[in-house]
């Protein structure tokens, strides 16, 4: 069975975080032959007594996504960069679509933009109001409003005047740039619910989903499938060995048994997160280095 390509997330949270730590680890993993380095948003972490960290959410400040991809771009060659999410209704349409498709153009066209209307806890009501407060949207505009966001963007990435008259958004008769480097950027929709993920279907180039149970893994991915579906599936893993120290033999063989339920639920591409249990660059790109070999990827 052919395993699923793989990405890796680069170290933009936790006590590793940093400019060097994101070169080298993005160095390495093109060097390797992995499929891309990827990050994930996250504004703030409420501070109250009452919060609960369900989907165990980094216990961190979390650096800025697109800032961290630019800069990985602007060391490597060839490799994808991808987002994994980013909340884009907490920035407007025009914005948004500007700096992704900066982004875009400055790699030379290798961006793969997750996105998510501002999701955070496996647990209704699947996201966290203060970041909404904090970022000055209502959370009402879920959506609705993050479909008309979605149709903004493109539009700001279509030709030139850009027009949108919409209930939420309106960008008057305008030059919007930079466009993308293709013909657009493919969205990936973060999505948790049956419903959310059959919008992804309709709306979205893909689908992004967080394999913390496989068997729910492969239902969603199907619920994706049979909404119509036709794009990239992402599954975002997350390598945390509480229990135990991570050695390159236990990290290769947790991670091929991934890859091979990754792939038996349908999943095209599956990223490794190693920064909720702090890694070194050093042991990232050592642990990385079994695996490709592991693998025999072409470096």
């Amino acid at each position: 069975m052919d395993h699923p390509r793989i990405g890796v997330s680069l170290p933009h949270f936790g006590p590793y975080a940093g400019p060097d730590a994101v070169v080298a680890v993005a160095r390495a993993t093109e060097r390797l032959g992995f499929h891309a380095v990827s990050v994930s948003e996250r504004l703030l972490m409420p501070a109250t007594p009452d919060w609960t960290n369900d989907a165990g959410l980094p216990e961190s400040h979390v650096w800025d996504s697109l800032e961290i991809l630019t800069w990985a771009a602007a060391h490597t060659e060839r490799i994808r960069v991808s987002t994994g999410i980013v909340n884009s209704i907490f920035q407007s349409p025009v914005i948004l679509a500007r700096r992704l498709a900066t982004l875009d153009r400055l790699s030379g066209g290798r961006l793969d933009a997750g996105i998510g209307q501002g999701g955070g806890t496996m647990e209704p009501p699947y996201y966290i109001p203060e970041e909404f407060v904090a970022a000055g949207v209502p959370a009402s505009r879920r959506g609705a409003g993050f479909v008309e966001h979605i149709a903004a963007m493109r539009a700001c990435w279509g030709p030139d005047p850009v027009t949108h008259h919409g209930r939420y958004y309106r960008i008057p008769s305008s030059l919007v740039g930079p466009k993308p480097f293709g013909d657009t950027i493919p969205l990936f929709i973060g999505a948790l619910t049956r419903h959310t993920i059959e919008r992804a279907a309709r709306v979205g180039d893909g689908f992004i989903v967080v394999a913390l149970d496989w068997e729910e893994t492969r239902t969603k991915i199907q619920w994706y499938r049979e909404a119509g579906g036709t794009g990239t599936v992402v599954v975002n893993t997350i390598q945390a060995y509480p229990d135990a120290p991570i050695t390159p033999a236990t990290f290769t063989d947790a991670t091929l048994n991934d890859l091979e339920r990754a792939a038996k639920a349908g999943a095209d591409e599956m990223h490794l997160t190693l920064n909720l249990k702090p890694v070194s660059p050093d042991d990232q790109i050592e642990l990385l280095e079994a695996l490709a070999g592991k693998l025999g990827l072409p470096a």
